[in-house]
């Protein structure tokens, strides 16, 4: 069977107007002779009667004491809302279609409720489905565990159930449908001229993910990326192919072979706070007791520089407070900086290419933005600057490397 998974986030289920638009791209996918599995996440944004946020302000006015296995249960609602609805309009056009929860589609996690990862997936009804013709429709975001309890995956959940679907269904592709035709070099709501692109490799689109863009969730891209199925970025208001995320840059070549692309694209991350521990004179242990105390109180540290006079590591700015207290009980008299803000350049074609970091600096120094710390990995090179500056230095980086163009 040619099995496509498309998954359709909340955006694009919200109104009449968004959801015709949605059946638009089933009927495509159906004229292209697609076996189909759509999954769905629950509709529309907070303050929107089915969203997430929405249900669980529901509870939260009772306060603070139900269970996450009861809030699991819960959060999966919207989603079912999402999916019956959508079966039902897809029933009146002559599509027949079946729905299932994430855990009778075959989505097996552990027990953590709230963040659960998925462990194992049996995908038989399914295709079960498929061979009858049926369009499967699937409550993104959640899953079961072996005891058949309900659980719920975490931010960008229904991303993940959409790749994992796809991996285990060894699909010829899995579309992400959203509200912005593609993934592009930079956000637009701060760089007007920003691009979309045509195509990215997993590498470049995780590190972006992971670095503040927000157009799919990095664990998905993993999850894709291990099965090597291609993923589309693509937008429900449009019938344009959107990007194509695949293993490698081999597509892009093809497409413009004389272009070498250094950059990819520029990213950011707002509201981080730096702290910076000196060393003590005779003492040896500071990375260990440092980063033990953040692990035992479980607060992720980020951007970390370990050098033999101290350590420099970043934490989110509502954790910034509580790290800084732990440190003060080691005995240790750390300087933090709230507000700061990640930027990131991003790019396949960078790795072992003179003068990049030369560019960024230049670039930053036309603007007059000061670098506080800095780190690379063979695709990424990050740099962390006053938040203030944050929105000067993505413009600047973004027209430095001529991504506009």
């Amino acid at each position: 069977m040619r099995i496509l998974v498309q998954k359709f986030g909340g955006t694009s289920l919200s109104t009449a107007h968004a959801r015709e638009h949605v059946i638009g791209h089933i009927q495509d996918a159906l004229a292209n002779v697609y076996k189909l599995v759509v999954v769905v996440s629950a509709m529309g944004r907070k303050g929107e009667p089915y969203a997430t946020d929405t249900l669980l302000d529901l509870v939260r006015k009772n306060g603070e004491g139900l269970s996450a296995r009861e809030l699991d249960m819960l959060m999966g609602c919207g989603e079912l809302i999402s999916a019956v609805h959508l079966s039902s309009l897809l029933q009146a056009r002559g599509m027949r279609s079946t729905v299932l929860t994430g855990g009778q589609a075959g989505l097996l996690t552990n027990d953590v409720f709230g963040n659960a990862q998925i462990i194992a997936m049996q995908p038989s009804r399914i295709i079960e489905l498929l061979e009858q013709d049926q369009i499967v429709i699937v409550t993104g975001f959640q899953g079961k565990t072996s005891q058949g309890e309900l659980t719920t995956l975490g931010r960008g959940g229904s991303d993940t159930s959409a790749t994992a679907l796809g991996a285990a269904l060894k699909a010829e592709m899995v579309d992400i449908f959203t509200d912005v035709n593609g993934i592009l070099t930079a956000d637009p709501r701060i760089v007007e001229d920003a691009k979309p692109l045509v195509h990215v490799s997993f590498a470049e689109i995780c590190n972006m993910a992971h670095n503040g863009a927000k157009v799919i969730h990095p664990r998905a891209v993993e999850v894709a990326m291990q099965a090597n199925i291609p993923i589309r970025v693509r937008s429900t208001f449009s019938k344009e192919e959107g990007t194509l995320v695949t293993a490698s840059d081999a597509i892009q070549y093809e497409i413009n072979p004389v272009k070498d692309r250094f950059v990819t694209g520029i990213a950011h991350f707002a509201n981080i706070t730096q702290i910076q521990v000196a060393a003590v004179e005779g003492h040896f242990d500071l990375q260990l007791r440092v980063f033990k105390t953040m692990a035992q109180h479980q607060i992720s540290v980020d951007f970390i520089n370990v050098n033999p006079s101290g350590v420099c590591y970043t934490v989110f700015d509502y954790e910034a407070e509580r790290a800084v207290k732990l440190l003060k009980s080691q005995g240790y008299e750390p300087r933090a900086l709230s507000g700061c803000a990640k930027v990131s350049v991003i790019g396949g074609g960078m790795n072992g290419v003179p003068g990049i970091m030369a560019h960024i600096v230049e670039a930053l120094t036309d603007e007059d933005i000061g670098i506080l710390q800095s780190a690379d990995s063979n695709t990424t090179i990050w740099v962390l600057v006053q938040g203030n500056d944050m929105i000067k230095a993505v413009r600047a980086l973004h027209h430095k490397f001529n991504l506009y163009k």
